[in-house]
């Protein structure tokens, strides 16, 4: 499935909006005040009715509270996006993901590091070479 043009662009205004909103504070909920929290990426739906915002708490931790108080904060939240954003017709429904790709990216580093798997890639790294004067 490929993305347009349009829904990269509107993700990245809401993205933007969002960040600002969440930076300022003000939402009036002690678990997104209190805490900041990087917007990295908001995927747009076909039609743009739809925005999934990935969310991350900096310095980690508390990931799922901070969701669950962004999908409290949904509809408040979105009314303050569509007062920074008037050229859209329509303002998407936010909905709040967790944004992992840190700590996947941690685990798969982790799982490379370990002995026999790094064992079993040099292994595979000296057939290649082999291969290469050969072939």
């Amino acid at each position: 499935m490929t993305v347009s043009q349009r829904q990269l662009r509107v993700g990245e205004l809401v993205r933007h909006a969002l960040a600002d909103i969440l930076m300022r504070g003000g939402t009036y909920d002690p678990d997104l005040d209190s805490r900041p929290i990087t917007v990295p990426e908001v995927r747009m739906s076909p039609d743009l009715k739809i925005a999934t915002v990935f969310v991350m708490p900096l310095g980690g931790g508390d990931g799922d509270r901070i969701v669950k108080a962004l999908a409290r904060s949904a509809k408040f939240l979105r009314g303050e996006v569509s007062k920074q954003i008037r050229q859209l017709k329509y303002m998407p429904e936010l909905r709040f993901r967790l944004d992992t790709r840190f700590d996947d990216d941690d685990r798969l580093r982790e799982m490379l590091a370990e002995p026999i798997v790094a064992a079993d890639l040099d292994q595979d790294d000296a057939a290649e070479d082999g291969e290469g004067r050969d072939g």
